[in-house]
């Protein structure tokens, strides 16, 4: 009787541990080197290049993502991981030790590549390691690995850009990626090893049309991105135009059939991770520019309102990880999203005096509890809903929604500030619409998660 019981999540706790500590290592990369690029550019003569400092990882991280998702399906996860681990650990070097902006562009490149190797193989290592009942648990502890980076990061990094040296934000990664790896690297060896010709594995062709599409994608989103920074020009339109087709032509043969026309199950869940990282991280990056330039906030007090932000996440991440909780896991994106769009609504009161902006601290840790329980189901249904052979391709359509949505939803949000920003009467109108249009948009993503239920019964959504 007793082998037909759950085993428990402490006796997974050594590749719990592993997995977490490097997804943490990539979070702090993720928020620290946003603090320390300023610095970095200037002692480095590259002030005006800083926004290739983000967008050379962020593309590479697309391809790395796009890499992993074939390369775990046809070889499983043990060579992703380990190329993963050597590819960021390395990078992270090459940035600590750059002597020019150039070399430091190619440390962030192989950085980022490595970190799209790493979150694909990571969460198809979930589905190989643990059953299925401790999945909603495990991906808890993923939205909490981005808890003391997102509290600690910003400040440990400007302290050392600052006061020591930013090179140290680079390089302390590397000593900190070591008991992890090894701890790791032993368990690959146990986790299955997908062999060709086996069922749902990738052909040769078809993996060799997998990277010619996350290049694509790649630079789609930088045409993307930079047409909508110049959009009020033509060339920036043409950039934009060109941007949208590679995109949605190179994505379109990355995800499930289906995916951009909300097909129910798979393809809607695939389609709801990036909706929701659209909604909330287009938002996000308009709160802190809100409290200072309506509310008089300094830099640090808003960014304690994002602080809040992630402990909503994290908790949000908690509840839906919860054994005892029973609920139909469509219905965590439903209540996710009402959640997130309520709480942007209510934003729109607090635009400007004499309402106070410490009022949104509150709203936004809402907000954000609401993609706790969204992101992390997401994870959970990707998997459970993925034929055997397939979660390395799936797992990689997640992570690439999660990036087009975030990317599209700061650069709409960003061009439409920039079309109507006024600098002379203040935004308190442009901010009440951007607030009411992003609710607005919640509202769709709440009626959309109800068709990531399958039509077949044979799958369940009920969380367990």
């Amino acid at each position: 009787m007793s082998s037909n019981r759950t085993p428990a999540l402490s006796s997974y706790l050594p590749t719990l541990a592993g997995i977490v500590t490097l997804i943490t290592l990539i979070a702090f990369e993720a928020v620290a080197v946003s603090t320390a690029m300023p610095v970095l550019t200037r002692e480095l003569d590259a002030v005006r290049e800083i926004g290739f400092g983000f967008s050379v990882f962020i593309a590479a991280q697309l391809l790395g993502v796009v890499v992993s998702g074939s390369w775990c399906d046809t070889s499983g996860t043990r060579w992703p991981v380990r190329t993963g681990i050597v590819l960021f650990g390395a990078g992270q070097l090459i940035c600590g030790f750059a002597p020019t902006f150039h070399a430091l562009l190619a440390g962030r490149a192989m950085a980022g590549a490595g970190a799209g190797l790493l979150v694909v193989a990571m969460y198809v290592l979930v589905a190989d390691v643990f059953p299925s009942s401790l999945q909603p648990r495990v991906f808890s502890f993923f939205s909490a690995a981005w808890v003391v980076p997102g509290i600690v990061g910003p400040a440990l990094a400007g302290w050392l850009a600052e006061e020591v040296s930013w090179r140290l934000v680079f390089l302390l990664v590397v000593p900190l990626a070591v008991p992890p790896s090894l701890v790791l690297l032993p368990k690959l060896r146990s986790t299955p090893s997908h062999e060709p010709g086996a069922p749902g594995a990738l052909t040769r062709a078809q993996v060799r049309l997998r990277a010619v599409c996350g290049v694509g994608v790649t630079a789609g989103v930088l045409l993307l991105q930079w047409g909508l920074a110049r959009i009020d020009g033509l060339v920036g339109l043409v950039a934009l135009i060109v941007g949208v087709a590679l995109t949605v032509l190179g994505f379109r043969p990355l995800v499930p059939a289906g995916t951009l026309l909300l097909r129910r199950g798979l393809p809607t869940v695939i389609a709801l991770r990036g909706l929701f990282a659209g909604m909330f991280f287009g938002a996000e990056s308009f709160i802190p520019l809100m409290l200072i330039n309506q509310h008089g906030f300094e830099a640090d007090q808003a960014g304690l309102v994002l602080t809040g932000g992630i402990v909503g996440w994290t908790l949000g991440g908690y509840v839906q990880g919860h054994p005892r909780l029973r609920l139909p896991r469509h219905l965590l994106f439903v209540s996710g999203a009402v959640i997130i769009s309520s709480a942007l609504f209510g934003l729109t009161l607090l635009t400007s005096p004499p309402t106070s902006g410490w009022l949104v601290l509150p709203l936004w840790a809402a907000c954000a509890v609401g993609m706790g329980l969204a992101i992390s189901s997401t994870g959970v249904l990707t998997l459970r809903y993925s034929e055997p052979g397939q979660q390395g391709r799936n797992s990689s359509a997640l992570q690439l929604s999660d990036a087009l949505g975030a990317a599209l939803g700061i650069g709409v949000a960003g061009a439409a500030f920039s079309a109507w920003h006024d600098p002379v009467g203040g935004d308190t109108r442009l901010f009440t619409i951007m607030w009411l249009a992003a609710g607005g948009f919640g509202v769709f993503v709440a009626l959309a998660g109800f068709r990531a239920r399958p039509s077949s019964t044979g799958l369940s959504t009920t969380v367990q």
